[in-house]
């Protein structure tokens, strides 16, 4: 149906519901509305659920749902400071693991499903992986507001500390010109959600400990509605005081015109963007390209907006992304699984050297 029998696992159409409940806002009798900023000051507007297509979705304009997680920033305030390090140092550590790393399980995780099973695909396909070290949980973190629930597994440290390093990716998948038609979503963000995959599985294979800060890999949904299930899990730690010292998003690693990884410096924390940026040429054969993206381009906002040391890395900048994404077009023959694995190789190197955190 989608041609050439390859039907990637992680294509899933933008699919959003409003039954929930939330605090008081203009009562409209037909349809809930939702509260959606554009920008760091804005105050937000009340949209329903169409008019967030028509007025941003359509249009490609950034902008985040803040319905449920009105006072996150609030929260942010009381979030202790983060300093890293000038440069890595557990090279001899991360190199064994980054030599375990497959291409051809990058290639084989697209054929695996069609796109409307794909949250309970990946869901097993991770407690699959991750089954290689019993200590590693896999749960759904499931949303009030739309049916399909994020995954997290965790990887615990092998010490007492609360500290937690996240990696993280987004599986929703959206076609911008027709909610309707198919939104393969293979660059946007399937390539992102292997990199990550495919580093877990490397993980747990070796049984790998972290020394200081346990390991998180979230796998968001909602993410082209508004960073919905980002947020919902930053809201969620910020109320229960999670120790999050680092989170590093990855929003497509499969197209590289330019050949090089691209790292953001807007809505990012300093400090841990310029540690990853040392990373990339000791664990990766690439280079780096710098680039800002502006507010709400991907999931790394809600950790930064919660008071979370967030960074952000892509396989291009904005001017020389996939022109593909968000369209029927976005397909996994236009996809360089050998970039996919260089970000693969960064992940891990940056996992094991986080974990000392």
């Amino acid at each position: 149906m989608l041609g050439k029998n390859i039907i990637p696992a992680l294509f899933v159409l933008y699919s959003i519901t409003t039954a929930c409940s939330s605090a008081p806002h203009p009562v409209n009798a037909r349809e809930e509305l939702r509260l959606v900023k554009t920008s760091e000051d804005a105050p937000g507007v009340w949209v329903t659920e169409e008019e967030k297509f028509t007025r941003f979705i359509s249009k490609g304009l950034r902008f985040i749902d803040i319905t449920e997680t009105r006072d996150l920033e609030a929260l942010a305030t009381a979030k202790k400071k983060y300093t890293f390090p000038s440069k890595p140092s557990h090279q001899k550590e991360v190199q064994p693991l980054i030599s375990q790393l497959q291409q051809t399980n990058l290639e084989r995780y697209y054929k695996s499903a069609h796109g409307t099973d794909a949250a309970e695909w990946l869901y097993k396909k991770i407690v699959e992986v991750a089954s290689k070290n019993p200590l590693i949980t896999v749960s759904r973190f499931n949303h009030s507001c739309y049916n399909q629930p994020s995954v997290i597994a965790k990887i615990p440290a092998a010490g007492a500390s609360s500290s937690v390093v996240i990696v993280s990716a987004h599986f929703d998948s959206i076609n911008r010109y027709n909610t309707s038609d198919r939104a393969p979503g293979a660059e946007d963000n399937a390539s992102g959600v292997v990199t990550i995959l495919e580093a877990l599985r490397v993980l747990a294979e070796a049984k790998f400990k972290p020394s200081s800060s346990s390991l998180e890999f979230h796998f968001y949904s909602g993410e082209e509605g508004g960073l919905l299930g980002s947020l919902d899990v930053m809201n969620d730690y910020s109320h229960k005081n999670a120790n999050v010292s680092a989170m590093m998003n990855q929003d497509m690693t499969g197209y590289a015109p330019n050949n090089a990884i691209a790292i953001f410096t807007d809505f990012v924390h300093p400090g841990l963007t310029k540690f990853i940026a040392t990373l990339v040429p000791v664990y990766t054969q690439l280079g780096i390209l710098f680039d800002e993206c502006g507010y709400g381009c991907s999931d790394h906002a809600s950790a930064y907006l919660s008071g979370y040391p967030a960074a952000y890395v892509a396989d291009e900048i904005i001017v020389d992304s996939s022109p593909y994404i968000h369209s029927a077009d976005d397909t996994v023959d236009k996809l360089n699984f050998s970039h996919i694995l260089e970000h693969s190789k960064l992940t891990v190197g940056s996992c094991v050297e986080a974990s000392y955190f």
